[in-house]
């Protein structure tokens, strides 16, 4: 029997492998249809030497599609994961918030070359992972949004924060996926996946849910626009807890002069 201690995941997210020793530490990338999970045992020396010159935030090692090697990471299992609220489940489990893998998951993997020709072919260098939050003290009251945008390669990491005045939660939200977007295209980002815990802002920028109010109408209609200047757009709501670094932007933005946005780039 396999020891535990020793178990790692490897999960495909689009055109990028990551190595997380649990899946808590890769809870945000577990959504949408283009997500595979699976558990091994033991990485060898020689595999973890070669990951190792790649990084990719929460994940002990990351490497493109391209750079992955057939006998890189031995037997691997299929491994069912929760995906986080706000994620596509299937319609016989609507209010449950999760869903596991198809009956593939039960089916165990002799070679890792079966995973990675099931893996999708894209530019995945003009991809990113956009996190936003906004806070309001007060509701309405002073408010800021927060962004972080992730290269999904692991080589750039930008955080930015915007002082919004006076706003309510909702705009706040809104605000901050505009900023986030807007920044995602000025950076050259064609493709982009976003996370957020505005279960509000999620639902309806996905058309799944009506704007009651002219100002949220207003505010969803540019995010929209915005979004379909991407090739790929994806959003889904995330719990909160997986959401604390754009929650701190947010945080710092509210001590910011209206308009006044602040950067920051992380390149590693």
């Amino acid at each position: 029997m396999e020891d535990e201690k020793d178990a790692y995941y490897v999960v495909r997210k689009g055109d990028i492998v990551g190595v997380y020793r649990s899946l808590n530490d890769c809870h945000s990338l577990l959504c949408g249809p283009d997500v595979a999970v699976f558990k091994g045992y033991r990485l060898s020396n020689v595999a973890e030497k070669y990951l190792a010159s790649h990084g990719l935030t929460n994940a002990i090692y990351s490497v493109g599609v391209s750079n992955v090697r057939s006998e890189m990471f031995g037997q691997l299992t299929p491994c069912p994961f929760q995906q986080p609220l706000g994620s596509k489940a299937p319609a016989e489990k609507k209010d449950s918030g999760s869903a596991s893998l198809s009956e593939a998951s039960h089916r165990k993997i002799p070679e890792t070359e079966s995973f990675i020709e099931a893996l999708p072919v894209s530019a995945y260098c003009c991809s990113c992972i956009l996190e936003f939050d906004g806070a309001a003290k007060g509701n309405p009251g002073p408010a800021g949004a927060g962004v972080v945008l992730r290269a999904v390669d692991g080589s750039m990491v930008y955080r930015l924060r915007e002082g919004l005045g006076v706003a309510t939660n909702n705009v706040a939200e809104y605000r901050a996926l505009i900023l986030g977007l807007r920044y995602a295209l000025e950076s050259g980002f064609k493709h982009v996946r976003v996370h957020g815990d505005s279960k509000l802002v999620c639902m309806q920028v996905n058309g799944l849910w009506k704007t009651k109010t002219q100002n949220m109408a207003d505010l969803c209609k540019v995010a929209k626009e915005l979004k379909e200047k991407f090739l790929s757009f994806e959003i889904c709501h995330v719990e909160r807890a997986y959401n604390s670094e754009a929650d701190t932007q947010a945080n710092l933005g509210v001590h910011l002069q209206n308009g006044e946005v602040q950067q920051e780039v992380d390149r590693r």
